[in-house]
């Protein structure tokens, strides 16, 4: 009785944790354990931007923000729209006719995904919800004239997958933020009138379990007041105990402070780090958003992306894997023929990925490039490429008397010899079947 008094008392001290708002304390806040365990997310990036479709997200930055301006995306409207027309235009043709979020929803879990990720606002300011902050520049009050974070993340939630949302802190031709650009940070009205308003607004309407910040880095999080909103996110809001976030919250703060790391776009640290990463990635090598020409060659095919993942959970990472849907609402083909690839393979290979941990080596090349994840008792060993013989030396497990090596997918245990009398083995392969990403797993029980 005493024990489980001295277990409950630890748990309500956990849950009743107060956070103060700065970042020695904010940093101690351990991760909901969701996160860890679900390794695999969907990220969207959907928004105005999907309407001229050209080059990416960052079109009216590189049309009309960066000096000089693009001369491809200047010729790109001249040869397409008629003279002085405007990028808020754009948005009367974000239809969003096609969009179902049932259909969108069904198709992040056939991928195997866990976690959902949609642009609630990208740096164009547009609001893809009814924020009262942004009058007129959102999806219910222009465009599609629907709530499309609140319709996804019903969907989504329907099939118990974890639901966030991405949030630019700055908006590029925002008045208020331009102000407060020219003073050079000492003003906060664009923080104060618009941005935390907004943000506070979004968590308490949608509860997301994980907010995706980003747009932080021309001024310090100072400036943002980001240790003033994560002390409420993590203290008083109703995600306190869920949500999850990451490290854009000021210059200066990515690798650093915040939730989970993503460092940068695309990230891979090359070893084990000692901090919870994520690595977010785009099927669109060249774009985050939709782009009405991109090319097969531009996009990562299958077993990149299944490499990808394995290296990534691995190295102890979540693997954010992005796609931009067209403006009218669908997910492109070839993009959902990915999704679906994916899902297949994490059907027979899942087990070495879910809930896993890394396993005191990551990686060894001795007969192919093998990753190892662990998870109990069991090893994983993933295998990336096809088998080029008959057998497979692994250089590192020690084995025992009790080891058994299991092909996933295949119902019988495999033979197998030692290699050298402390460590590693000879695995006789069978006739392996024609996996998804070419990548197939071994799982081995009683090594170390």
């Amino acid at each position: 009785m005493e024990t489980v008094f001295i277990v409950l008392v630890a748990l309500v001290s956990l849950s009743a944790a107060r956070y103060s708002a700065d970042w020695s304390s904010l940093d101690g806040r351990p991760l909901p354990p969701w996160y860890d365990e679900a390794k695999l997310g969907i990220f969207i990036h959907w928004g105005v931007f999907s309407v001229p479709a050209f080059q990416s997200e960052w079109f009216w930055w590189h049309w009309q923000g960066q000096q000089p301006p693009d001369p491809q995306c200047v010729r790109f409207m001249t040869d397409n729209y008629p003279p002085g027309f405007s990028y808020p235009e754009f948005a009367r043709h974000f239809h969003a006719q096609f969009f179902r979020a049932e259909e969108w929803a069904d198709l992040f879990e056939a991928s195997g995904a866990k976690y959902v990720v949609l642009t609630a606002k990208h740096h164009e300011g547009f609001t893809n919800w009814k924020s009262v902050n942004s009058w007129n520049w959102n999806s219910v009050d222009s465009g599609p004239h629907r709530d499309l974070v609140g319709e996804l993340g019903e969907a989504v939630r329907n099939r118990s997958l974890h639901y966030g949302l991405y949030n630019s802190l700055y908006e590029w031709f925002h008045p208020l933020y331009l102000s407060d650009k020219k003073s050079g940070f000492r003003t906060q009205d664009f923080v104060m009138q618009k941005l935390l308003p907004e943000l506070y607004n979004m968590v308490i309407r949608y509860r997301p379990e994980l907010i995706w910040s980003d747009g932080d880095w021309e001024a310090p999080d100072t400036y943002w007041n980001s240790t003033e909103f994560l002390a409420w996110l993590y203290n008083d809001s109703p995600v306190k105990d869920t949500v999850v976030t990451n490290d854009r919250w000021g210059a200066g703060c990515a690798c650093k402070h915040g939730g989970y790391y993503n460092c940068q776009d695309k990230y891979s640290p090359g070893q084990l780090p000692e901090h919870k990463w994520e690595k977010c990635t785009s099927v669109d090598t060249l774009s985050w958003g939709y782009r009405r020409n991109m090319k097969i060659l531009e996009l990562m095919d299958l077993p990149t992306i299944i490499k990808d993942l394995v290296s990534t959970v691995a190295l102890g990472g979540n693997y954010l894997l992005n796609v931009g849907p067209t403006a009218d609402g669908m997910i492109p083909a070839v993009f959902e023929e990915r999704l679906r690839g994916v899902g297949a393979w994490l059907q027979v290979n899942g087990e070495a990925i879910y809930g896993s941990k890394p396993w005191r080596v990551q990686m060894e090349n001795a007969t192919v490039p093998v990753w190892y994840t662990s998870k109990g008792s069991s090893i994983y060993a993933i295998v990336t490429t096809t088998a080029p013989t008959i057998t497979l030396q692994l250089l590192t497990p020690k084995t025992s008397a009790a080891t058994e090596v299991i092909l996933l997918g295949s119902p019988s245990p495999l033979s197998w010899a030692p290699l050298y009398p402390n460590a590693g083995l000879t695995i006789l392969l069978p006739e392996l079947p024609c996996a998804p990403g070419r990548a197939w797993t071994l799982r081995l029980d009683g090594v170390s």
